[in-house]
């Protein structure tokens, strides 16, 4: 396996931008674009390898690995009193519980 492999590389289409942005979450600032999805890919892993080689010449450790990771499907959510009280009342009203309430409305928000 490459190092560059353990680095998640997202190209996603930009209606506000009309082009394909690519990114490297947790790697690099900024990333690359252009109109074809697959020069933006292949510029987008040049750019990886690019951000590998500088951390291993300056002597910097390289941050986590964002690609092959396994969820559990839990997390902790810090939302405040008065948030919780509002999901907790919406959940009762759709006669749910809170968790699967919380799990709908993030699913509707982000599209998935």
């Amino acid at each position: 396996m490459k190092k560059r492999d353990q680095y998640l590389r997202v190209v996603e289409w930009s209606d506000e931008d009309n082009c394909y942005v690519g990114r490297i979450p947790g790697l690099a600032l900024g990333g690359v674009h252009g109109k074809n999805e697959q020069k933006v890919y292949e510029k987008l892993s040049a750019l990886v390898d690019e951000w590998i080689e500088i951390h291993e010449d300056e002597g910097v450790p390289l941050p986590p690995a964002t690609a092959g990771k396994e969820y559990s499907g839990k997390f902790n959510l810090r939302v405040g009193s008065a948030l919780h009280e509002r999901l907790t009342i919406e959940s009762l009203k759709a006669n749910e519980s809170l968790n699967s309430y919380c799990k709908k409305v993030l699913k509707n928000d982000v599209g998935l």
